[in-house]
């Protein structure tokens, strides 16, 4: 098979892997470079390629095994190995130990929040948020829906200002 043929056989099976790759990466971009270095190591190795045996089935496993490669690769480069005598694995989340300290603080925080908020936005908001209807909060205020819910988008402004800080933490 000339270079020219196997490269029109490689981009006609190309179209087949694009499902595979995003299967094995979850991520369209992800699954796009996946697909191109399978093409590459392919288009590189032609001459290891066979005759007459499935060419499909040689660039599914040539796509695996890059995946695998690249997955072994990264997960040896987030995993740090201390050198002393004790010699911890850091950063594995397996190893983790959470003690709610910091959920502890950040409701405090988030309960200041909440109470510095002005009367007027904070009754409407603590309803909805205790699972009241937009409705059962305007009628039991006396108040138009609308007004309810704008108070509502209000307080929750107010309160992302206020809790900014929290915004990038897991607080699980």
């Amino acid at each position: 098979m000339t270079a020219i043929e196997f490269n029109y056989s490689i981009n006609q099976a190309s179209k087949s892997l694009k499902p595979f790759a995003l299967k094995l990466t979850r991520d369209l971009d992800d699954a796009k470079d996946l697909l191109q270095d399978t093409m590459v190591k392919a288009f590189l190795n032609r001459e290891k390629f066979t005759d007459g045996t499935n060419l499909k089935a040689w660039l599914y496993t040539i796509m695996k095994n890059t995946f695998l490669t690249n997955y072994q690769k990264m997960v040896r480069k987030n995993t740090f190995i201390d050198t002393t005598e004790d010699l911890h694995y850091i950063n594995t989340s397996s190893l983790t130990i959470h003690n709610h300290a910091l959920n502890t603080f950040a409701s405090e925080e988030i309960n200041k929040a909440v109470e510095s908020v002005n009367d007027m936005f904070k009754v409407p908001f603590m309803m909805y948020f205790n699972g009241y209807k937009y409705n059962e909060i305007a009628d039991y205020l006396a108040i138009p829906i609308g007004t309810v819910k704008n108070r509502i988008h209000i307080a929750r402004k107010m309160l992302k200002e206020k809790l900014r800080v929290y915004s990038n933490m897991n607080l699980n």
